[in-house]
């Protein structure tokens, strides 16, 4: 049973309609789902903390974890945060190559390509 959803920040979340996603992952942690964001970036600010803080349980950038996408790693790290095994997760990224370092550390891949299609295998996923 999936029971987190770990989702990648820059060409996900910056996707002109990423709004439908924001609203998809405060229903999910309405709904129980444990949220992670996994970034390769170096770390964020103060501000950008709390405002991604409404929508994710653990922020996970890897300048501050020490090890980036695709190393199965820093999925897995995102998955002891929010407290599960990375078997019962599922990790979204545009890159293919992300994807597929997190399905190598047993999560369950999604390609992000476009809003609508990511929303549906979501729904798919978590129904």
């Amino acid at each position: 049973m999936l029971k987190g959803l770990l989702v990648d920040y820059a060409g996900v979340l910056t996707d002109p309609e990423a709004h439908l996603l924001y609203d998809y992952l405060r229903e999910a942690r309405a709904r129980g789902t444990r949220t992670a964001l996994v970034s390769n970036a170096a770390g964020a600010g103060a501000s950008m903390k709390a405002e991604l803080a409404g929508y994710f349980d653990a922020l996970v950038f890897s300048g501050e974890v020490g090890v980036a996408k695709p190393d199965r790693e820093i999925y897995l790290i995102a998955a002891e945060r929010i407290g599960l095994a990375a078997a019962s997760c599922v990790f979204v990224d545009d890159a293919a190559r992300n994807v597929r370092g997190a399905a190598e550390a047993g999560l369950v891949g999604v390609h992000h390509v476009t809003v609508a299609a990511t929303l549906g295998e979501l729904t798919a996923l978590f129904s």
